[in-house]
């Protein structure tokens, strides 16, 4: 059976973190759910009773359409899978993208998909945080999901529906915001001038601000420091990066900087961050703070 390992509910919904095992009864799913494979052994999960079984790896990821059930499916012997799943609120759902999940009660088209390295590095943070959660913030938390969501909207289905009624009604219906945000994403960086980044998607500073906090209600300051952030607790969290070497590739003139940025935002220092987080086989050295 299924049994859950952290669980975080909110706005969003709700987030698990779950040990999937053979036996596992068929359940229903009222809201959208995405699955993804963290750990252990690949499954298949059987939808809606059907012969054929998907195939769920570290590779691909599942969307479940409210009213689906779905049923674990392991081979004879194989070991437990941790999976993340999102069970996403229909009203925070619909604040965000609201033609997608207004108009149609089954959103998903296809039940799977193969995972994009976004995808995949939004959810290995997610649970790096949800494990230590003594020092995630419900901020942060919704910051990941919100980032998560526009990604999936973004690849998987606005490939199927036309751009002006996929983004219809959507706080990130600007196209210019959406191109902001992807050049943010792509190098999370202190040192990003942002009259450069105005200018390259074509906006005034002021106007580029204006419409940056109406789509995603932080300053483009505020978000890049989010992302910096989720960057620098992916890095920390392998053991082999050094915190001077995670500070330079954030931009940051000094360590001393990165790590008062970081304990700012995180509440501890990178170090200890890093002592927490890290994996048992994993042995990081001691490193000074600056």
């Amino acid at each position: 059976m299924a049994r859950p390992i952290r669980v975080f509910d909110g706005s969003f919904g709700r987030l698990q973190l779950v040990e999937a095992a053979a036996g596992e009864a068929p359940h229903s799913v009222p809201v959208p759910q995405i699955i993804v494979k963290q750990d252990g052994a690949d499954l298949d999960l059987r939808i809606d009773g059907s012969e054929s079984l998907l195939r769920l790896t570290r590779d691909n990821l599942l969307f479940l359409n409210p009213g689906a059930t779905s049923q674990a499916v392991f081979e004879p012997g194989a070991a437990s899978a941790q999976l993340l799943c999102f069970h996403a609120s229909r009203d925070w759902l619909r604040g965000g993208f609201p033609a997608v999940f207004d108009a149609d009660n089954k959103p998903f088209s296809s039940p799977s998909e193969h995972i994009t390295g976004r995808i995949r590095q939004l959810a290995d943070t997610l649970v790096i945080e949800v494990m230590n959660d003594q020092f995630l913030s419900h901020e942060r938390l919704e910051f990941m999901l919100q980032e998560l969501m526009l990604s999936i909207v973004e690849t998987y289905l606005a490939r199927r529906q036309s751009g002006a009624r996929l983004w219809r009604g959507s706080p990130f219906a600007d196209t210019r915001i959406r191109r902001a945000l992807a050049l943010l994403r792509a190098h999370p960086n202190k040192e990003v001038n942002m009259n450069d980044l105005a200018n390259q998607v074509g906006l005034s500073r002021s106007r580029f601000y204006d419409l940056f906090q109406l789509s995603t209600g932080r300053s483009p300051r505020a978000y890049l420091d989010m992302l910096c952030v989720e960057s620098a607790i992916a890095k920390l969290s392998s053991g082999t990066t050094k915190i001077a070497q995670v500070s330079a590739e954030l931009g940051f003139s000094a360590q001393s900087n990165f790590t008062r940025f970081f304990q700012h935002q995180v509440g501890i220092p990178p170090s200890e961050y890093r002592r927490a987080a890290v994996k048992p086989n994993t042995d990081p050295q001691d490193e000074p703070e600056s």
